[in-house]
């Protein structure tokens, strides 16, 4: 079922554009059992919005993510040469069609489609929607936002020359920050917040799917 049955017309936006130092490669373009690790993304993503952007930052990434994604996935350039989530953030949402977009970032191959499904929902009437840990810290690159609010919050971050994530958020008015405590109810381990960091991540990230795929899990 499409989240858009039940609200708004909805975006996935998902970043791409850092070049990893400690892979000296592409980080979304890792293998994952012998899977990019972006489309790990996608197949868990794309049935619940209506349209998938993927951000990247130079003409020689789009002639490689256009081998690999599908069609129907739309591939971004950044629009500053300043590689920053930012921007890219920025980027997405100026060319997201939807009412919310989902923001999330290519190195997370274990994102929970219920999670996503549950920030966008909470994210409605609302500037954004964002996970925050018992210690304050907050996840801004798994979160959605009001497409039109986070445009004009990260034009207005980027023009001042501030050019992280806080900044945008510190100029929305109405955002809902959700505990993740409450996510741990629908994905217990957190799962949708492993990143791929370094090569040990990397291996147990295999693991971890072997060990998911022995349970059946779907991704929900």
């Amino acid at each position: 079922m499409r989240l858009t049955q039940i609200s708004p017309r909805t975006s996935v936006v998902i970043l791409a554009g850092g070049f990893s130092k400690r892979f000296g490669e592409d980080k979304a373009l890792l293998k994952l059992a012998r899977k990019p690790l972006i489309l790990h993304i996608l197949d868990r993503i794309i049935t619940i919005t209506d349209e998938a952007l993927v951000v990247v930052s130079s003409k020689n990434q789009v002639e490689h993510y256009s081998k690999i994604l599908p069609t129907t996935v739309e591939i971004v350039v950044d629009e500053y040469k300043i590689r920053t989530p930012l921007v890219g953030a920025m980027t997405g949402f100026k060319r997201a069609k939807g009412k919310y977009t989902l923001l999330l970032p290519c190195d997370t191959p274990f994102v929970s489609r219920s999670v996503a499904v549950l920030l966008l929902q909470l994210c409605i009437d609302r500037d954004a929607a964002i996970p925050r840990w018992p210690n304050s810290y907050l996840e801004p690159l798994h979160a959605a936002y009001s497409t039109k609010s986070a445009l004009t919050a990260a034009r207005m971050a980027l023009e001042k020359e501030q050019l992280n994530m806080r900044s945008m958020i510190k100029t929305l008015d109405d955002i809902r920050y959700i505990n993740v405590d409450t996510i741990k109810k629908i994905d217990p381990d957190l799962m949708t917040f492993f990143n791929i960091n370094v090569q040990d991540d990397l291996r147990r990230a295999e693991k971890l799917l072997q060990n998911l795929r022995a349970s059946s899990y779907s991704g929900l």
